[in-house]
């Protein structure tokens, strides 16, 4: 599993919604870092694995938005997600550093937003509420394997 480097299976359980969402956009992160290592290294393999691994997460993320609540910014995240997967393609196809500096940038401004309103937004859901959406995110990070 892909977020298996950075915590257990077992706290992954424990986690908000919101808070899986900032550990995804962190691999999203931690994933394009690493393809522009590998394409400074000429590892076009490598770079190939961990762009699909970026597309990968971007469409969980994107199957994880809540349109109920989110209305229309729910609606341009989606686009956002599509527009980033579709630049990956792009990106690694041709093996190009810029677009992916590009994505990296966008995901990086998208992070900073989510970690700064989940700091400021206390998650008073209750307990079983927080179960259920639990097993949805814990179906849709094992998928990741």
């Amino acid at each position: 599993m892909i977020v298996s480097n950075f915590i257990t299976e077992e706290l992954i359980y424990q986690k908000n919604p919101q808070e899986i969402t900032s550990i995804l956009y962190e691999a999203c992160l931690t994933n394009l870092e690493d393809s522009l290592e590998a394409l400074k290294r000429k590892d076009y393999e490598h770079v190939n694995k961990k762009l699909q691994n970026v597309n990968d997460i971007l469409h969980r993320l994107g199957a994880g938005i809540n349109y109920e609540k989110g209305g229309i910014i729910s609606d341009q995240l989606d686009a956002i997600y599509n527009y980033l997967a579709d630049r990956l393609i792009q990106a690694n196809f041709y093996k190009d550093e810029k677009v992916i500096h590009e994505v990296l940038n966008i995901i990086t401004m998208i992070a900073t937003a989510w970690n700064e309103a989940m700091s400021k937004n206390k998650d008073n859901t209750p307990i079983q509420v927080k179960k259920r959406h639990m097993a949805y995110e814990k179906s849709v990070l094992t998928e990741l394997d």
